[in-house]
């Protein structure tokens, strides 16, 4: 059953296909639509986490991160990384800052989320922990994996949590979802829906691409009311990479992405992007009020094209 993200000010309501949509509807499917436009960052270098060529929505033999595409509407933000997160529990690692206080230096005493996978990436008692870009403190936490527990089917889990400057934080299990479509709707309004299915974008390192990685419109999708990260105001920059399945080895698939040739960076409290050239984040701005209503009647036309 395919659900649907009502925009209604800072809330979000789940609705399904039988009910009639009130306002906007924006479906949260793991695939880019009309409404993100062109997307805000995309891949340079090819993957060393193996290149998926099994095409299925849920299993994936491989992991990518192809583009990053996101906007903000309705007091949600819709972020969608597009690619492959391999189904043998790799870490899809979203890191949001949204202007409202976070780490720049991840800490090592923030909440336990995933068998305490974030502190995992945090400083270690000796100084170290995974530094982001200059400008960039990360407030805000996502993570996202999936694989077979056991039944044969494919299942995707997710947890949030907050980053504050002076560590400590909440976390929070958002939930699992088996089988495909899969769906997951977490306690604070943030859904998550992933199709596996590419099998173009990004190749082996040091192999062509199989197509410009921009075009690749299937992976991770995201909704996120604006609430879950602060109300923010002002630009949302986004971080995201995948990661080792406990949360200890870090690839070169980042968005923004890494130089050209650049291979898996390993150990995640030893990265400190400050001394990466480029970006290793993208920004999403946040459209002036005048603005927001264009935005979702541009997103119900979207929607209405799609369904057609």
């Amino acid at each position: 059953m395919r659900h649907f993200v009502l925009s209604c000010g800072l809330s979000a309501l789940v609705v399904t296909p039988a009910l009639v949509l009130a306002g906007p509807g924006v479906p949260i499917d793991g695939h880019v639509d009309g409404s993100y436009g062109p997307a805000r960052a995309v891949q340079t270098v090819g993957t060393q986490f193996g290149n998926s060529n099994i095409g299925q929505p849920g299993f994936a033999n491989g992991s990518e991160l192809d583009a990053g595409f996101g906007y903000v509407s309705g007091g949600m933000l819709f972020l969608t990384l597009t690619g492959n997160l391999e189904s043998n529990f790799n870490k899809l690692e979203i890191f949001i800052d949204s202007g409202v206080g976070g780490q720049n230096r991840l800490r090592g005493d923030n909440a336990d989320v995933d068998f305490n996978g974030l502190n995992r990436m945090g400083n270690d008692g000796s100084g170290n922990g995974l530094n982001f870009d200059n400008g960039f403190n990360a407030g805000y936490y996502i993570t996202a994996t999936g694989g077979n527990t056991g039944d044969g089917n494919y299942h995707l889990f997710a947890n949030y949590a907050t980053l504050p400057a002076g560590g400590g934080g909440a976390g929070l299990f958002l939930g699992g979802a088996g089988n495909t479509p899969t769906q997951i709707i977490g306690p604070n309004g943030i859904i998550l829906s992933i199709d596996n299915s590419n099998v173009l974008g990004v190749n082996n390192l040091g192999s062509p691409f199989d197509s410009p990685p921009g075009s690749v419109a299937t992976g991770l999708e995201l909704g996120i009311p604006l609430a879950a990260i602060g109300d923010p105001t002002g630009d949302i920059r986004v971080c995201a990479f995948i990661n080792g399945g406990g949360h200890d080895f870090a690839s070169n698939q980042f968005l923004g992405g890494l130089p050209d040739g650049f291979g898996n960076l390993g150990e995640p409290r030893g990265i400190d992007l400050r001394q990466i050239a480029g970006d290793q984040f993208f920004t999403i701005p946040i459209p002036a009020p005048g603005a927001l209503g264009l935005l979702a009647l541009g997103a119900l036309a979207a929607t209405r094209r799609r369904r057609a």
